[in-house]
């Protein structure tokens, strides 16, 4: 059974950081594409940030470039996020997920997703 179980999530001012883990279990890590989604109170989830198989590439969605960093350990099924100078607008539930095809920031091609963690930034 594929498990993909978030943490790191919680309350912190504008300006403030946060990293988020995510720990997958019973799915081949390293063959899989991993990214970042968000979904704010009355938004649709949006792709946040993107990482490689094996960690070598990354992409990020405009609005989080140059403060977000996304990792991987395929040693420990694991893959973080960083995020620096925080925003209100970045309040929401982060999901990471599970896919196959490089470069999507489609939902439809991540076939696994974890139940979310909340981020809450006040301003």
């Amino acid at each position: 059974q594929v498990q993909l179980v978030e943490s790191g999530g919680g309350l912190v001012q504008a300006g403030g950081s946060l990293r988020l883990s995510c720990a997958s279990s019973g799915l081949p890590f390293s063959s899989y594409v991993m990214g970042w989604f968000r979904q704010a109170p009355g938004k649709e989830r949006e792709f946040v940030s993107g990482i490689s198989w094996s960690g070598g590439s990354t992409f990020y969605a405009a609005s989080v470039t140059g403060r977000f960093t996304i990792s991987r350990d395929n040693a420990k099924n694991t893959v973080s996020l960083q995020m620096n100078s925080l925003k209100s607008e970045d309040t929401a539930v982060y999901y990471c997920a599970a896919g196959s095809k490089w470069h999507s920031m489609a939902r439809d091609e991540y076939a696994y997703w974890g139940q979310g963690t909340q981020v809450t930034v006040s301003s």
